[in-house]
């Protein structure tokens, strides 16, 4: 990690406070599966409904009928996202912001992931984007176990678990690490990154082992090397 920070520079991430979670979950609902130009004007007709309020409130998207949710661009199973969203969000399981600041990084995600549609790793890019907090490592994330495979040398992705236990030494700063390992693949790609000392193996996934073939009952095993019988004459 020391030669990927002086190869990378110093860390620029910096958080961007949000209204509330309501409003980046909404947000975060709309680009899931879709090119974030796509998803953008799918949330410009979306709030132009709610004009001209500049962001609808919970109790007014339940009250939205589906026939124009569907016309924004939101499919059924974002529908179903959105409204889960809002009930959650009245109910007080989605606190409001000034709440949310008080909340520790695990009950964040335990809250939030019980919205439909909303796992573990967009609640992670709250608590690293918009929360401003020091240590969250998505071990998920695609680019993160790919930024640790090659800034390490290693052949394989790491194992989600074993990447978790190896990134302990970073704590309190696993943000930071994130952010070094995303930019890990751009180095890569540039080709001024240096390879670290590889960790331990059991950072490293190991692909399954083939199985063997099973053996009937009763069969016999060939034995291509063996001679022939001669045929009598």
């Amino acid at each position: 990690m020391r030669a990927l920070i002086t190869a990378a520079g110093p860390c620029t991430l910096r958080s961007e406070p949000a209204d509330s979670p309501f409003r980046v979950l909404i947000r975060s609902i709309a680009h899931q599966q879709l090119h974030a130009a796509a998803a953008a004007r799918i949330l410009e007709r979306f709030v132009a409904l709610y004009a001209p309020e500049t962001f609808p409130s919970p109790g007014a998207l339940l009250a939205t009928p589906e026939p124009a949710l569907r016309a924004a661009g939101f499919s059924f199973a974002k529908i179903r996202a959105l409204r889960d969203l809002a009930e959650k969000t009245l109910g007080g399981i989605v606190p409001p912001s000034a709440d949310l600041h008080e909340l520790p990084d695990e009950l964040i995600i335990e809250r939030l992931t019980q919205v439909r549609g909303i796992g573990p790793w967009t609640v992670h890019m709250m608590l690293m984007f918009q929360l401003g907090r020091p240590d969250v490592l998505p071990i998920d994330d695609f680019g993160i176990r790919n930024g640790f495979r090659v800034a390490y040398g290693l052949k394989g992705m790491p194992a989600p678990r074993a990447l978790s236990e190896y990134a302990e030494r970073w704590r309190p700063h696993r943000t930071m690490a994130a952010w070094y390992l995303w930019r890990a693949v751009e180095l890569h790609r540039s080709g001024r990154l240096p390879i670290a000392p590889r960790p331990p193996r059991a950072a490293v996934q190991k692909p399954p082992r083939p199985r063997k073939a099973k053996r009937k009952a009763g069969a016999k095993l060939k034995n291509p090397s063996a001679p022939r019988p001669r045929a009598h004459k």
